[in-house]
């Protein structure tokens, strides 16, 4: 992880913990999923109801992010919360019996796929005797061994400072030691955790310095692409929705595609020709997660910048996942606080991938029940290729306009436009005629037929 050497802070590598082994292993973890019973529903501005998620997903979820990281997982489980406690959030009880399964495991860390507070978090680890990470800290991890471009370091490593900067509340002694003042008779000084939060406060300020000028030179690439107008098209989506798989697919390029929540970070930018020839750059992601931090969120503003400038969103949906309402409806929750409006169907297509892990029952009733819908769903298969045509038929419609009936006659002067016709359009028949020109019918987008028209005007006047 792009981030200075702090073995507290690190929970992934090699560990020889257990005793009588020579050989090291992954580090060993448990998981622990807290479901609260009288948690309040989350609402946003506009009072809009979050879906529930099962305890089997979110289960699901937190052991996939664990193992992400490699992590050894000795132990997982659901426990039911019914009064939160504001010093370790679960019971006195289940702590106990969580310390023990930690310590005859041998356990070096122990995940919490909840938020903690600074004041949890330490009685945990206190009650443990492991690091404890609660959901946010997990994520940052994650997000720091995906991160290769210097631009995603520089982002985990601010995520990752804001989120240090409020847990300076340990039990290590060294924050409660205080440096003499100045004079003769001194005084108490600063304390080392007011010390360790300048210290901190002064990276921030550091790499928001750094982001901010790799935020101009996206900004500067992207006044460099306005000026030859091909439309972008981003790809969003929860992680693991397929977003790589569906990139490699319409582009032919290698970005890591991986069962694996979040397999790829970085922004991967590629141009590409649709069928009809229209060109666009597809733009490739990071994958959304429920209760992604806010801050987090702030950190990769720039990466996200590409989502909000894009003239054409793709919202990728696992529809096989039991699960993918609640996650449609955290992607439409963080693109709204993009400024993106999911239900704008003019601005975002949403295309249901994995359709050939669905039994035939289920696949014939779910598209049935697109079919009803203003803007139907698209169904595709990222992996066998099936429904990649109709997506980018609607996106060369998006982008384009739709398909016309064109017939041009090109005399033997403007033969130089034969080769741009049959790249830019379909052609469906061509005729040599005595004059030495050529009548060519084809199909061809709205945009192409003004190109066409426009090339042979300059030609004529040429």
């Amino acid at each position: 992880m792009a981030r200075e050497k702090d073995p507290d802070r690190s929970v992934r590598g090699k560990s020889a913990h257990q005793p009588g082994t020579e050989a090291e292993g992954p580090t060993r973890a448990v998981v622990i999923v807290p479901v609260l019973t009288r948690q309040p529903r989350g609402e946003d501005d506009t009072n809009r109801p979050r879906l529930t998620r099962s305890a089997e997903a979110r289960h699901d979820e937190a052991v996939g992010l664990a193992r992400a990281i490699d992590l050894d997982l000795i132990h997982t489980a659901v426990v039911t919360v019914n009064d939160p406690r504001p010093a370790t959030l679960l019971g006195s009880g289940k702590v106990e019996e969580l310390a023990e399964i930690v310590k005859e495991g041998h356990a070096e860390v122990v995940i919490v796929d909840h938020p903690l507070t600074p004041v949890q978090q330490r009685n945990l680890e206190k009650e443990f005797n492991a690091k404890v990470l609660d959901r946010t800290g997990l994520i940052l991890e994650i997000f720091g061994e995906r991160a290769r471009t210097k631009e995603g370091t520089l982002q985990v490593e601010l995520a990752h400072l804001n989120y240090q900067k409020g847990r300076l509340v340990r039990s290590w002694t060294h924050l409660e030691r205080q440096r003499g003042g100045a004079g003769f008779l001194g005084g108490p000084g600063e304390t080392q955790i007011e010390s360790d939060r300048r210290v901190l406060q002064d990276k921030i300020v550091k790499l928001k310095h750094e982001l901010e000028t790799v935020r101009r030179t996206r900004d500067l690439h992207r006044a460099k692409r306005k000026k030859v107008p091909f439309p972008v098209v981003a790809i969003v989506g929860y992680t693991n929705a397929g977003k790589s798989t569906l990139f490699n697919k319409l582009t032919g390029a290698g970005v890591l595609a991986q069962d694996m929540l979040f397999a790829t970070l970085d922004p991967t930018l590629r141009r590409v020709r649709l069928p009809h020839g229209t060109p666009i750059i597809l733009s490739d992601t990071v994958g959304f997660i429920s209760d992604l931090p806010t801050h987090l969120i702030a950190a990769f503003r720039a990466t996200l910048e590409e989502v909000v400038e894009a003239d054409l969103v793709i919202h990728l949906r696992d529809i096989s996942d039991p699960d993918t309402s609640a996650q449609a409806d955290d992607v439409e929750r963080i693109l709204a606080d993009l400024g993106v409006d999911a239900s704008d169907t003019k601005r975002v297509i949403e295309v249901w991938n994995k359709v050939d892990l669905l039994d035939a029952g289920n696949r014939a009733r779910l598209l049935a029940e697109s079919t009803d819908a203003k803007a139907p769903p698209v169904a595709i298969s990222a992996v066998t290729g099936e429904g990649i045509d109709a997506l980018n038929a609607i996106i060369e419609t998006r982008m384009s306009g739709e398909l016309e009936d064109l017939t041009v006659t090109i005399g033997p002067a403007q033969f130089g436009l034969v080769d741009w016709l049959y790249r830019n359009g379909d052609v469906v028949s061509r005729t040599d005629n005595d004059d030495g020109s050529a009548t060519i019918s084809l199909k061809a987008t709205q945009s192409a037929r003004e190109e066409i028209e426009s090339r042979l005007r300059r030609k004529n006047n040429g």
